[in-house]
Parts: C-alpha cells; sequence; structure tokens
C-alpha cells in the first residue's frame, strides 16, 4: 500500500476507538505487545484493546482489508493467550482437556489443530480457542478478554495430573492473504507443503517459530508463534517483501464479518449454545450422542439435546437493502410497523470485497428466511438473511 491509498478511510468499529482526553491516561495503564514500539514507528493508530494498545489501523481499514485479501497482511495477535498443556501422555492430556470441550481431542493428529471451545453447565459458551498437537503436548490459543479466565478453569480443572503454563516469552503474528505462501516458503520450503490447520515447527530467516496455516481472516495464510526478542526482526523482514504490509484490528474485523467468522463477546457469549451460535460443525461425532466419547463435557445435556433437535435461535447471516450498515445492537422485527422484536444484529458493517452492507445476528429460528426489518435511528429498513460465508473461503485443503 502507498500513500495515495490513505484516502481509502471507513469507519473504526465501535469498540475499537482512539482514545481522547481523559481516557488517554488509561492507555498508559495498557499492555504493550512485543511490537508496539514497530507499530508506532510505521505511524500506527493505537486504541485500547482487551487491556492492550493495540493498531487500529495504519493506512486505513479498507486498503487493509484489500490488501489481504489481493495479497498478505501481517497482523500482531500477540495479545491473545497462548498455553502449552504436559502430562504424563498424550492420552492423559487429550482426555482431560475433552472433560472441558465437546470437541474429540484424543483423535487428533499430531501435527494438527482444531477449533473448539470451553462450554459452561447450561451449555453457554465460555471462549473459543484453537488446540494443536505437539508431540504429547497440547498447544491452546485463547481470546486475550478471556485469558486470564481461561487459564484460572484450565489450571482448576486439569492440574494436578496436566501441567497449565501460560507462555509468557513468545509473540504471536499472523501472516494471511493469497500471497502468504509465496511469502514463508520463500524463507523455508515447508510453508508450503503444510495444508490447511497444519502446525509444525519453521526456520523463517533463523528464527525457530511454531507455525500453524490457519486464521481469521477467510483467507489463506499462516499464524507464527515467534520468541518474543525475535518477533520484530522478523516482523521487518516480512514487511520487506513487496506483497506484504501491517493490518490493523478494524480490517480484521470487516474481514472476519465477511468470512462469517464469530467474535467472542459479540456474536457469542456465555449465554449463547454452540448450536445457536452455528458451530454444530465443530463437534465431532465421537462426542455426540451415539459415540464412543459421547458427553462429559459442561453443559453436556442441553448442547446433546439441541444438537438433535434444533435451538430456539441461531446466528444467521444478513444482507441490509441499500447503503447504509446495520451494526451491532441494531433490532430486527417482523414487520415494517409494531410487530415483534425476533432477533438482534451482533456484527455489523460494510463488506469492502462485496461492496455492501453485511451483517451477522442472532435470530429467532421461526423467523430465518421471512422478511424482516432492522430499526436504524428510529427507521425500519428491510433486511434479507443470507447464507454464511459472505465471501468464500480461500483455505488450502
Amino acid at each position: 500500500m502507498g500513500p495515495q491509498s490513505r484516502g481509502l478511510m471507513m469507519p473504526v468499529p465501535a469498540g475499537m476507538r482512539p482514545a481522547f482526553g481523559r481516557d488517554r491516561d488509561a492507555m498508559s495503564d495498557l499492555k504493550r505487545t512485543p511490537l508496539y514500539d514497530l507499530h508506532v514507528a510505521l505511524g500506527a493508530r493505537m486504541v485500547p484493546f482487551a487491556g492492550y494498545s493495540m493498531p487500529v489501523q495504519f493506512e486505513g481499514v479498507m486498503a487493509e482489508h484489500v490488501q489481504t485479501r489481493q495479497k498478505a497482511g501481517l497482523f500482531d495477535v500477540s495479545h491473545m493467550g497462548q498455553v502449552m498443556l504436559t502430562g504424563a501422555s498424550w492420552d492423559a492430556v487429550a482426555l482431560a482437556f475433552e472433560a472441558m470441550v465437546p470437541q474429540d481431542v484424543l483423535g487428533l493428529a499430531d501435527g494438527r489443530q482444531r477449533y473448539g471451545f470451553f462450554t459452561n453447565a447450561a451449555g453457554g459458551i465460555e471462549d473459543d480457542l484453537m488446540f494443536a498437537r505437539r508431540g504429547d503436548a497440547l498447544f491452546v490459543v485463547v481470546n486475550a478478554a478471556c485469558k486470564d479466565a481461561d487459564v484460572a478453569r484450565m489450571r482448576a480443572a486439569l492440574e494436578p495430573g496436566v501441567t497449565v503454563e501460560l507462555i509468557e516469552d513468545r509473540a504471536l503474528i499472523a501472516v494471511q492473504g493469497p500471497g502468504a505462501e509465496a511469502v514463508l516458503s520463500g524463507m523455508d520450503a515447508a510453508a508450503a507443503e503444510m495444508r490447511f490447520m497444519d502446525v509444525r515447527d519453521l526456520d523463517l530467516g533463523g528464527v525457530a517459530v511454531w507455525a500453524s496455516r490457519s486464521g481469521y481472516t477467510g483467507e489463506d495464510g499462516y499464524e507464527l508463534s515467534v520468541p518474543a526478542q525475535a518477533v520484530e526482526g522478523l516482523t521487518k523482514a516480512l514487511l520487506d517483501h513487496a506483497e506484504v504490509a501491517p493490518i490493523g484490528l478494524g480490517a480484521r474485523d470487516s474481514l472476519r464479518l465477511e468470512a462469517g467468522l464469530c467474535l467472542y463477546g459479540h456474536d457469542m457469549d456465555a449465554e449463547t449454545t454452540p448450536t445457536e451460535a452455528a458451530l454444530n460443525w465443530a463437534i465431532q461425532k465421537v462426542r455426540r450422542t451415539g459415540g464412543a466419547r459421547a458427553g462429559g463435557f459442561p453443559g453436556a445435556d442441553v448442547v446433546l439435546a439441541q444438537l438433535a433437535d434444533g435451538a430456539a435461535r441461531k446466528r444467521v447471516g444478513l444482507l441490509p437493502e441499500g447503503r447504509a450498515p446495520m451494526r451491532e445492537g441494531v433490532a430486527l422485527f417482523d414487520a415494517a410497523e409494531g410487530g415483534a422484536q425476533v432477533g438482534v444484529v451482533t456484527s455489523g458493517g460494510f463488506g469492502p470485497s462485496v461492496e455492501r452492507p453485511v451483517a451477522m445476528a442472532m435470530l429467532d429460528a421461526a423467523a430465518v428466511d421471512q422478511p424482516l426489518w432492522g430499526e436504524v435511528r428510529g427507521k425500519r429498513l428491510p433486511v434479507a438473511t443470507a447464507p454464511l460465508p459472505f465471501v468464500a473461503a480461500g483455505f488450502k485443503r
């Protein structure tokens, strides 16, 4: 991206606004990732996010969104929690973790990764996460805002049989987009051999990283766990590639929205079940009713019943008519006037790749595929449910 892209701006998503006035004092209390100084040197607009000072944009949200869709973008996600679980054997670690999540952990092959979530007694989602098998150890990445609670939850449930180590000397970056493979394989040819959800060690310019072929944009790409002391040098080396540019939280949000990916605390939370969040696909057969290791996780009775019978509400995609975005919190009704509220927008904005407003909502199951209106500034505007994702995934299968 060059200077001309500064004119391609989009509104900064709610919850990612810069601090002003007295709020600036609070910025000094925020944690900083190992890439903070580099972000500032690159002209990033820094905002408070999940207790950290994070870059919301560099050149502009739309320009960064397009950069990632067409070439490659580099994201700092070091605020996320990296946790290593170890025990007497792989079976011991995997079976212990299965008591916390509805996923098949035991059947995960070495060098593979899976999406999962912690559930509570009511079947709600306490956090969503990625977990990868590294030999006999389980590497878990959790959301920044839930990091402390997740670590406490794992220690209470797993120790002393399984050791829970919060890794605090490693950063986490992501290289996303169709150009990501060429960039990384130019440094280590083994990167090109990886397929979606593979994990392996790579040597990138003399830096040993833990790599997974995954991400949060819907594009092909990699997430890289890097020793903290080496991450700035590696990041600079990656940004030296003509295909790569730094990307902030604003474009990360618009990219994941177009990809139909949930954001914890918005599209799902502790009161949202997997079925309501449209995440049934993430629960493997072996953990479902009739499976060899069915149930055994918190809220299993609720989750398994909804897997069989459905839920009263569900997460859906929305396409508002016209050019006005419907953002989080917009109420959805079954009539242009009067009627009943049947849902609420959980994420929404303008989709640069589809060149129109897009949104996700939690909607009464009976209202799916029915005419809907969203109330924006006191006026009801028509909106239709739509299949997710809005942009087809570019993962390397």
